[in-house]
């Protein structure tokens, strides 16, 4: 098959394709790349309009967590210099021209809302009609469903609320004092550059700290660690891959002494609500105009038929591989193989694997740990 980023399949005809990858973003190019490479049929399904779009509607002063050497996917070196932090829109720019320089068969607007196994295939549903695959390989990665406390429902309807995928810029938050719960690096990022303009507070208990030299400067032992060791095939990985999800990653370049030096408040673990406030876990009531949820994202697969989860909703695999439902694989899900496995520089190593197996080029090898994905 045949095609090119602006489409060409015909979604109501139920033709069949070999491999469908739902997802155009770092985790769904990088299986393309591969796929490519083993001269597979296949597809890539998007729900946005262009490649990178997901990037592009991010906050504007966001920066990649890792420097640009460590931002490349397999076949294409980031365009930035060394020990720089490419910012959201110079990272949408790089993946939409890596799906232009390896023509790969991406199809815009297609929002896959279910996923079925029937008579040996995959039913690929969207609005647009349906596709049957032999395999179907899920990039949309860990982000699309933002996670936030069912107390949120209790604070004053008065309190302007949004997670922090909605926020944008300083100026597209309400005048007053603004509460950013969350104080991993997204959290603190946000409220650092609240500041200067808003009294701002960050409630929650900061992760560990790495300090930005050691990503900038130090970052070929730092990323050999985190790539090469913290995986499941190593007893310090497994151990790293206990509870991944349940905890904040590192808080990477910013810091708190940051957040002391702008006069941000830090505050306790805010646990409920109290007369419609946040309320902390030492009791205390923090009137506030706006909070921000910088509380990360929860897992979202229930439009996938019949796929076994832990009890978290993260989808159970082996290096990425459903084994109850043969075809069917993830990639670019949290610590899938290795901490690298959800960073666009880490992803290209369970695509290379994933697109082996659906090629028959790779063998399944297990690895020692427990294959639950957490």
């Amino acid at each position: 098959m045949t095609s090119n980023t602006s489409g060409g399949f015909a979604m109501d005809s139920n033709e069949p394709v070999d491999t469908v990858v739902v997802g155009a973003g770092q985790a769904g190019l990088a299986t393309g790349f591969h796929l490519k490479k083993h001269r597979q049929d296949f597809l890539i399904l998007d729900s946005q309009d262009r490649v990178g779009d997901v990037w592009r509607n991010r906050w504007d002063s966001l920066r990649l967590f890792t420097p640009a050497q460590h931002d490349s996917l397999p076949g294409m070196p980031f365009p930035a210099g060394r020990g720089s932090f490419p910012g959201k829109d110079a990272m949408a720019e790089y993946l939409e021209e890596y799906a232009r320089n390896w023509e790969l068969p991406v199809r815009h607007g297609v929002q896959v809302v279910g996923i079925e196994r029937e008579d040996g295939r995959f039913r690929v549903q969207s609005g647009s009609g349906s596709i049957l695959a032999k395999n179907v390989v899920v990039a949309t990665g860990p982000n699309t469903q933002p996670r936030i406390p069912a107390f949120a429902k209790d604070l004053d309807p008065g309190i302007h609320q949004l997670h922090g995928a909605e926020y944008a810029n300083p100026d597209s938050v309400p005048p007053g004092d603004v509460l950013v719960i969350g104080s991993g690096t997204s959290g603190v990022e946000i409220a650092l550059e609240l500041a200067p303009t808003h009294r701002t507070y960050i409630a929650g208990t900061p992760p560990f700290h790495v300090p930005g030299p050691v990503t900038r400067y130090a970052g070929g032992l730092w990323w050999l660690f985190i790539h090469k060791v913290l995986n499941r095939s190593t007893p310090i990985g497994r151990k790293v891959a206990v509870g991944f999800t349940k905890h904040g990653a590192p808080l990477i370049r910013a810091s708190i002494r940051e957040l002391d030096a702008a006069g941000v408040t830090r505050l306790p673990r805010v646990t409920g609500t109290r007369d419609g406030q946040p309320l902390t876990g030492e009791g205390h009531a923090i009137p506030m105009s706006t909070v921000i949820w910088a509380t990360g994202y929860q897992p979202d697969f229930g439009w996938i038929h019949g796929l076994p989860t832990d009890e978290d909703g993260w989808p159970l695999t082996c290096r990425g591989a459903v084994e109850q439902l043969p075809g069917l694989f993830f990639v670019g899900m949290p610590f899938q193989y290795g901490l690298t496995s959800g960073l666009v520089g880490g992803v290209g190593r369970d695509a290379e694997h994933v697109a082996g197996l659906i090629a028959g080029q790779t063998g399944q090898k297990r690895v020692t740990a427990p294959v639950i994905q957490m």
